[in-house]
Formats: structure tokens, sequence, C-alpha cells
């Protein structure tokens, strides 16, 4: 249970700091306004990084579904255990943007463009092409899986840098293969703030795009399946 409650306060912490620094950029009289690409992918390495280190010890910060499965399909984790990890992880997601649309309430607000309302909770593509946009999200997420099993593993080399390094990974990934979809590479993180956003009384916030949804989902989650074969296959 204590595992369950680390993933479901970790992702949550993720969210709040992630969705936080697109929150910052994008929505109307912050200070961080116009901040752009450079500064969200930042935030989201440094909220994975966070994140991960307050709860790593107790959970192994999965803090995605997709890194969950993919651990279960590589034999290093509990396939009983999935099906807690990612109702935790999702609702840690769900709980963490509540927090960040509280945060910003007065500048959810303020903001009139209902589409950067919208990405302060969850990712869309910037066009619209559910086949590239799906394989988008299965490469992304394949090269951020071989990166935590690269790094995690013991003959790595990396020890108490590991953390960092799948942090940083998530920059890289974001500053490289982020112009497309936003790069969601997490189902929770996607999913949990979409259902806030069609939940939350935000005002003149427009549709959720539940059609859209099943992209960041499902991309992630076979991304992460063929990362531990090609992982296997180099092994």
């Amino acid at each position: 249970m204590s595992a369950y409650i680390a993933e479901f306060i970790g992702t949550a912490i993720l969210i709040i700091l992630g969705n936080g620094v697109v929150s910052n950029a994008l929505l109307a009289k912050t200070k961080g306004n116009g901040g752009g690409w450079i500064v969200i992918t930042t935030g989201w390495c440094f909220a994975v990084m966070i994140a991960a280190a307050i709860t790593g010890r107790v959970s192994g910060a999965h803090l995605n579904p997709a890194v969950t499965i993919g651990q279960a399909v590589h034999g290093v984790f509990p396939m009983a255990n999935v099906a807690g990890y990612i109702i935790a992880q999702v609702a840690g997601a769900f709980v963490g943007a509540c927090f960040v649309w509280v945060f910003y309430k007065d500048h959810f607000d303020a903001e009139t463009d209902e589409g950067l309302k919208l990405a302060c909770f969850s990712t869309g593509p910037n066009i619209r092409n559910p086949i590239n946009n799906f394989i988008s999200e299965v490469i992304a997420t394949c090269i951020f899986m071989l990166a935590i099993l690269g790094i995690s593993h013991p003959d790595s080399g990396f020890g108490p840098m590991a953390t960092f390094m799948v942090s940083t990974s998530i920059w890289g990934i974001g500053l490289s293969l982020g112009g497309t979809t936003g790069y969601a590479i997490n189902p929770a993180r996607d999913f949990g703030p979409r259902l806030a956003h069609a939940i939350l009384p935000i005002k003149g916030k427009g549709s959720s795009d539940f059609a859209y949804a099943w992209i960041p989902i499902f991309g992630p989650i076979l991304g992460a399946v063929l990362a531990v074969y090609i992982f296997k296959f180099l092994a």
C-alpha cells in the first residue's frame, strides 16, 4: 500500500510541477508568460527529477503506466501490482491537475484562448494526423523507456546519478521530439489531467478533446513494450 500511495503522491507532484510550468508559460498575465518551449521542457525535466527523488525509494518512482507495464513485461516488476500502480498514477495526475487549476485560477479566468487552457492539462497535436501522432508517441516513449532500462541497468555505472540521467532524457526527448504532439509519453500524465479539465468548472474551457485521448494512452504503452524487446535483443 505504501508503494501505491507513493505513486499517487509522486504523480501528483509530477503534474503540479509539469503542468504548472505549462500554465506559467502559456496563461495570460503570468510572470512566465511567453516563456516558450525551452522553459516548458526544462520544467518537465525538473518535475520528473523532483517527483522521482521524493518517491523513488518507496515505489521505484514509475509515475507512468507505460513505464509500469514496460517493467512488468521486462520481468522486473510484479504483474499483480500493475493495476494498482496505474490506478494510483491516474488518480495522482487528476489531483495534481486540480491543484494546478487552483494555483493558477485567476490566470485561467483571464485567459480567453480555449486551446491554451486545455494545453495546461493535456497534450495535443499541432498538426492533427492520428496515425502520425500515434507514431510520434510510440517513438518518443520507446526512446524514453530504452533510456530508463539502460540507465537503471546494474552495469550502467550511473548509480546515484540514475534519477538525474532519466530526468535529463525527458528534457532531451522534449527538445527533439516534442514538437508534434507535446510528447505525453505517459498515459496518466495526459488522461488524469484531461479528466480534470472535463470536470472542473473552468471558465470558458471549451472541449476536453477525448477523441484524441487514445493516442497518448496507447502510443506510450506500445512504445514502452517495444523498448523492452529492443533492449532484450541488444542484451
